[in-house]
């Protein structure tokens, strides 16, 4: 009877620890609301100061990746955070943005020139965004994460101290077309892993455009490629955390650079990159990732997300040849 009672009771203890994490690992998978730079700075006089509203809105976002319900869960090795894999999934794609961000800043956004000093803050903050996202001891990702985050700070308080001058942000065209460069690229990459949701032949078009281009291994004229059904969710909250960070970027950079849009004619592209953006922060109603083939009777909720993705990115080339022209 003894032993009976003892089994009956681990199992309910079993049963109820079950619920308490699913009900945990709900809530810690809610992704965080989008916030807009103006509202949150709104009467703050600094936010005429070049630079400020970029390096607020990379703050921000990475103080939310610490922040958010649960912390930071991509280096959680204890449930019921280890069991998730969709928020660690959303946070490695705003992490990555992140991380294209604080770089293009280092080399570009505070330099006037090719030859000019890097800023002694952005010097040891990149490095910092760029450890595992993974290690979990000595030192964790949440303590490295924390200082870039420090070091930002006292380099945007820099930038509106008028006494200070080594901190600089310079909102020229030639700058922001480096970011927007490295920016295609990801987004480009995006939407290919998302399309190969339902499995397509591609044709080899790696060398196109220059006869005498090589590459180390050939490979053959056709390649199918399909992502794995467990690699499915993985890479949707993946593209819809990169695209969360993008979006205040790019709201970001509406206000910083604004003199520069205007007179490139710019801004409707912009304003057409923060709309498409702006959809793929839709509320996913279902409760699962759907991946429908083709005009099936199931929505496949990757080829939408990049359809966004795809529409965003050919906006922000056209934002790229109109930041190019004199």
């Amino acid at each position: 009877m003894r032993q009976y009672l003892n089994g009956k009771w681990i199992s309910i203890g079993f049963v109820l620890l079950f619920i308490l994490f699913w009900v945990i690992g709900f809530i810690w998978s809610f992704e965080p609301e989008t916030f807009d730079i103006r509202e949150q700075e709104k009467g703050n006089a600094n936010l005429e100061v070049p630079g400020y509203a970029m390096t607020t809105s990379l703050i921000t976002v990475a103080q939310t990746l610490l922040d958010k319900p649960g912390g930071y869960l991509s280096n959680d090795v204890m449930p019921p955070g280890i069991l998730l894999d969709n928020m660690p999934s959303w946070e490695f794609g705003a992490l990555e943005m992140v991380r294209d961000l604080s770089l293009v800043m280092r080399k570009d956004f505070s330099r006037s020139q090719s030859q000019s000093l890097e800023n002694s803050y952005l010097i040891k903050a990149h490095p910092k965004f760029n450890i595992d996202n993974r290690s979990w001891l000595l030192p964790s990702a949440e303590s490295q994460y924390q200082e870039a985050i420090d070091l930002l700070m006292e380099y945007r308080q820099d930038l509106v101290d008028p006494s200070y001058g080594d901190s600089q942000f310079y909102t020229r065209a030639d700058n922001l077309r480096e970011w927007i460069k490295q920016v295609e690229k990801r987004m480009g990459s995006m939407s290919q892993r998302l399309s190969a949701s339902v499995g397509s032949a591609r044709v080899n078009t790696d060398l196109a455009g220059d006869s005498s281009a090589r590459q180390s291994t050939p490979l053959p004229s056709q390649t199918f490629t399909k992502t794995s059904w467990w690699k499915l969710d993985d890479n949707f909250y993946e593209a819809r955390g990169a695209t969360w960070a993008l979006l205040h970027f790019f709201k970001a950079v509406e206000v910083d650079f604004s003199e520069v849009l205007e007179k490139k004619n710019a801004k409707v592209s912009l304003q057409q990159i923060i709309r498409e953006l702006e959809a793929t922060q839709q509320t996913v109603w279902s409760p699962m990732i759907l991946n429908g083939g083709g005009f099936g009777m199931l929505a496949n909720h990757s080829l939408v997300m990049a359809n966004y993705i795809s529409r965003a990115n050919a906006a922000l080339i056209e934002l790229s040849e109109l930041l190019n022209q004199g």
